[in-house]
């Protein structure tokens, strides 16, 4: 089977069956059952506006994120962020749930409980979306989801438990990621970091000149690397390069464009200046890698 554009939706948060609070909790189980169902299922690729954590209690397998595939196994989180393109590797014997959550109810959560930020980045050169805690964390992870599904389960339901719950988790699940480069950022270091990513996901399409950048966030070119390298292992940039490229491959699967038109929306002057980018950091022509995703997904 060739994977086609109506393979891949866009899924957006729904707020309604939330109730309108940012975040909602469902079964592993659900989900499988829901796949049986469906003709665009969660177990082929699709795109985010939203946070997926998912947890697995029990089972093995792998999980597709942005066209890496990362193995789980039993007691394993794995953090999917909005944007990212994944797929789900379901069986009736995966059992586990997932907590989707939205960006927004995260600046909530990080500007009432004055938490650590929210901020791992999947452009880091050890980027590792999943989380395996030792056995004295687990049971604590565990206990943290079992609180959050009772309390979004409870009609009387309290945001600000909510919030705290939550918090506790990340907390926990950041104490066992090994962030070890984003953990020796200064949070003024960490809010810059922020601030450039930000504006990189904004702006990639117009602006790939580290300089300026820097610019806009009132530092130096050398302090944005400096603080770019602490925290990812990579420049300014290479992460505007990193990100310009993940998101062409993200879109080359999704969308039916062509190349030119592809290269006209990511900022290009013309469709050969994009193929001779994409190639030189990838190996592949854009149609190439689009022929090599979807017969390796067939």
């Amino acid at each position: 089977m060739v994977l086609t554009i109506m393979d891949f939706p866009e899924i957006a948060f729904n707020y309604q069956k939330a109730g309108n609070i940012g975040i909602e909790s469902i079964r592993l189980k659900d989900l499988y059952t829901r796949a049986q169902a469906l003709e665009s299922t969660p177990i082929k690729p699709h795109r985010l506006n939203f946070y997926n954590l998912i947890f697995v209690k029990q089972g093995s397998g792998k999980h597709l994120i942005d066209f890496i595939e990362y193995r789980f196994e039993a007691g394993s989180f794995i953090l999917v962020h909005p944007d990212q393109v994944h797929a789900y590797d379901l069986d009736a014997d995966t059992v586990g749930e997932v907590l989707l959550f939205t960006e927004s109810f995260v600046d909530q959560v990080l500007n009432n409980i004055r938490m650590p930020g929210f901020s791992p980045n999947h452009l880091g050169v050890n980027y590792q979306p999943v989380i395996k805690p030792n056995d004295a964390g687990l049971s604590s992870c565990i206990g943290l989801m079992d609180e959050l599904s009772k309390e979004l389960s409870n009609s009387d339901r309290d945001e600000l438990i909510l919030m705290h719950l939550f918090s506790c988790l990340l907390l926990m699940l950041r104490r066992e990621r090994n962030e070890t480069d984003q953990n020796t950022l200064s949070s003024g270091q960490m809010d810059k970091l922020n601030r450039f990513l930000d504006l990189l996901y904004n702006n990639f399409t117009t602006i790939r000149d580290a300089s300026l950048y820097a610019d806009k966030l009132h530092t130096t070119y050398k302090t944005l690397n400096q603080v770019c390298k602490k925290g990812t292992g990579q420049t300014a940039k290479q992460l505007i390069d990193a990100y310009t490229l993940l998101e062409a491959k993200r879109r080359l699967v999704i969308d039916s464009c062509t190349t030119q038109q592809l290269a006209w929306d990511l900022g290009f002057n013309d469709a050969s200046n994009f193929v001779k980018y994409f190639k030189k950091h990838t190996h592949y022509t854009p149609s190439g890698f689009r022929k090599h995703y979807s017969r390796s997904n067939s």
